[in-house]
């Protein structure tokens, strides 16, 4: 069905569900209502590839933001989200390359899979303690974002999630999280600090995959296993505190190409337990290490 610019479908509740805009505007405040139906859903694809399209206004009643909703709107630099949203979908501003910041209400529980990736713009997001879920790589490539604030009730974070942001210095990931996920901050390369909370069981695969200004990290006793290459090309790592929980540690965690070349980290020093796993893997990886009760 038509009505002015918009295509929309019925929905089992008798509320239409926007799934396409055919209008060409540079702003654009989408009506609470189609032909008398109340708007509840801007669905898959709606506004994606509007490449003219530089504001957006949801409004109240909106619950859902589909997949793909506004993907591809490389000019859009700002979009107002109502407190109606409960939930941010797949790639939802995927490649909005103009995007500046992002406020996600506290009515929002979800961020789906690569909801922000490529928002290249993008210098600030404030997610709300709503959210429990933030999905697979959803913030990847956002190259201007300096900072995140993840909120405690977060439980569940995906993989890849701030893959590629190379100028966020600095984030904090709440006790809620249980693992940080493989490439999780891969490619930060101006992450300088990470505290990994002491809820947290695993690091994964690549985690921290050249993160080249990272120094510091101390692992908490909350941590078993250190996936592959999670520390690979952390060029200043000088200091890695690894409990005595830490029973598994992957091929090249704390490895560097030299010389063409994979090498043991030559400026890291492994501060672990006499007679730890941590201890063994050192020996066996040819990497520095001193004990956590020397006194010298």
């Amino acid at each position: 069905m038509m009505a002015g610019d918009y295509e929309y479908t019925l929905l089992d509740d008798g509320t239409a569900e926007i799934t396409a805009y055919w209008g060409d505007a540079e702003e654009v405040r989408i009506p609470a209502e189609l032909d008398g139906k109340r708007v509840t859903r801007i669905g898959a694809e709606a506004f994606a590839n509007c490449e003219g399209l530089k504001r957006v206004t949801i409004p109240d009643g909106v619950k859902y933001i589909g997949d793909e909703a506004f993907y591809g709107c490389k000019r859009l630099t700002n979009v107002t989200i109502p407190d109606s949203v409960t939930s941010i979908g797949q790639a939802a501003f995927d490649g909005c390359w103009n995007l500046t910041d992002m406020t996600i209400p506290d009515s929002v529980t979800s961020i789906g899979d690569n909801a922000f990736s490529e928002c290249r713009s993008l210098t600030s997001v404030t997610i709300p303690d709503s959210v429990t879920s933030i999905g697979y790589a959803a913030f990847s490539n956002c190259s201007s974002l300096t900072g995140v604030t993840i909120p405690d009730s977060v439980a569940s974070i995906g993989e890849w999630v701030f893959c590629g942001c190379d100028r966020l210095a600095g984030v904090t990931i709440p006790h809620s999280v249980t693992s940080i996920g493989d490439s999780m901050f891969r490619d930060c390369i101006s992450l300088t600090n990470a505290t990994i909370p002491d809820s947290v069981t695993s690091i994964g695969e690549y985690a921290f995959h050249e993160c080249s200004s990272l120094k510091l990290v101390t692992i908490p006793d909350s941590v078993t296993s250190i996936g592959e290459g999670a520390f690979m090309e952390c060029s200043s790592l000088t200091s890695v505190t690894i409990p005595a929980s830490v029973t598994s540690i992957g091929e090249g965690a704390f490895s560097v190409f030299l010389d063409q070349a994979w090498v043991p980290n030559p400026n890291l020093t492994a501060i672990v337990p006499r007679g730890s796993f941590a201890e063994r893997y050192c020996k066996a990886n040819g990497i520095a290490f001193t004990y956590m009760d020397d006194d010298s």
